[in-house]
């Protein structure tokens, strides 16, 4: 559950940009450029802005980060001419500026979030939408009340390859029924990132960086590899699990666990970290299946992917293939599996697919909805790991939180 002072926090930085929600209505052509203004230059900020930058339709107008260094690096990536900004408040007021990508630690989500939908913007947020599932809540209210285009930051939504699967073996039922549903994710080096420095940054709003989290002195690797602390996100289990499971809940129909167990620890990398470097995760769902997902840190393992297991076949996938199985009748070898390339890169396509949307006022392919119940089921997990029991949920308390059909774009 949320603090109180944490709540504090997001309604007064929701009504710091309240007033600008109706200043400006600006209606885009079909050739008309989408002005876009980026709260989060760091890493993933930087390599999201960069497939933005390849779309012809797509200029780069505002920058927004409380570390001014790569703030100023992304500016002249964008062509050094974008207004920059250490408030994301400020840059929301803007004229210059139509939708947003939000690519901040995961506990500025909901703030930036809600205060861009306020503001007027289309907003484009980084994956998990949500540092605890609560705050899902107040971003569906934002984006229904404001008629926000939001895409959420799923890409394998948008992918060709991931499409072609889910039309070809779950949608006409050729899988069978669904029992079993393995993801994994094994040695992301992203949550190993070190520092080379110890004290402050020249540039860095510390302060503000902490934002809605508890006050604490200047922590080199707390700032540069966040991932790893519960207190600004939910390690691989948010970060990657969600990834996988938002693609589970696309292909089977089915968005809204039971029930969480999880098991693991910090094993290996006593380096300060609060989010385990190894676990296992199992999800259960109403129509008798589950979903589990594994992920260590450990040199020795790789790999990442999802595995459905059908009473008539299983279906591999991950970013760059999908591979299918169909059961052998019995006593008989297995036919030759079907293996597909994936067509483009997913971000690439999931970009296009937002401007798409903007432009066209319609509703993009990872909505608001479905991001937040991913973000919902991999939380489940983080908090059947912290607690370290078994975590029950009741599906029928999300009936009230849908995308309203006065905010739902045309398709």
């Amino acid at each position: 559950m949320e603090s109180n002072s944490r709540r504090s926090f997001i309604a007064k930085s929701a009504a710091g940009v309240a007033m600008t929600a109706a200043s400006w209505n600006r209606v885009l052509g079909a050739n008309d450029k989408v002005r876009l203004g980026v709260i989060g230059t760091g890493n993933r900020g930087g390599d999201v802005m960069s497939w933005f930058l390849k779309e012809p339709d797509c200029e780069v107008t505002a920058l927004c980060d409380v570390y001014e260094k790569p703030m100023l690096e992304q500016k002249e990536k964008a062509g050094g001419q974008a207004k920059t900004y250490g408030i994301h408040n400020e840059l929301l007021a803007s004229k210059d500026v139509d939708a947003v990508l939000i690519a901040t630690p995961d506990h500025w989500h909901a703030i930036q979030a809600v205060d861009a939908c306020n503001a007027g913007k289309a907003v484009y947020c980084e994956k998990p939408l949500t540092y605890s599932w609560q705050e899902g809540h107040k971003i569906i209210q934002a984006v229904n009340a404001n008629k926000t285009i939001f895409q959420v930051g799923l890409q394998q939504r948008s992918g060709t390859h991931y499409a072609e699967a889910k039309r070809e073996y779950f949608d006409n039922g050729k899988i069978g029924k669904i029992a079993f549903v393995r993801t994994y994710w094994h040695g992301n080096g992203y949550h190993l990132r070190k520092p080379n420095f110890k004290d402050q940054p020249a540039g860095l709003d510390w302060k503000r960086w902490l934002g809605p989290a508890k006050a604490r002195p200047f922590d080199a690797h707390q700032f540069y590899n966040w991932r790893a602390y519960f207190d600004f996100g939910g390690g691989q289990i948010t970060d990657l699990f969600t990834h996988w499971i938002d693609v589970v809940h696309w292909f089977l129909g089915e968005e809204l666990p039971t029930a969480a167990t999880a098991a693991g620890g910090i094993y290996h990398y006593k380096d300060g970290r609060t989010a385990p470097d190894t676990l296992s995760i199992q999800l259960e769902y109403p129509k008798e299946w589950m979903a589990t997902f594994d992920a260590t840190l450990v040199p020795g393992a790789r790999g990442a992917a999802i595995e459905f297991m059908g009473t008539n076949g299983s279906l591999f996938i991950d970013r760059g293939r999908y591979v299918w199985q169909q059961a052998p009748e019995r006593r008989q070898a297995p036919p030759p599996p079907v293996t597909v390339q994936a067509k483009k890169p997913l971000e690439a396509e999931h970009v296009r697919n937002f401007l798409d949307s903007v432009k066209a006022n319609k509703t993009p392919n990872s909505d608001v909805v479905s991001g937040h119940r991913s973000a919902l089921a991999s939380n489940l997990g983080k908090i059947a790991y912290v607690q370290k029991r078994r975590i029950t949920f009741n599906p029928a308390t999300e009936k009230n939180h849908v995308l309203a059909p006065a905010a739902q774009a045309k398709k």
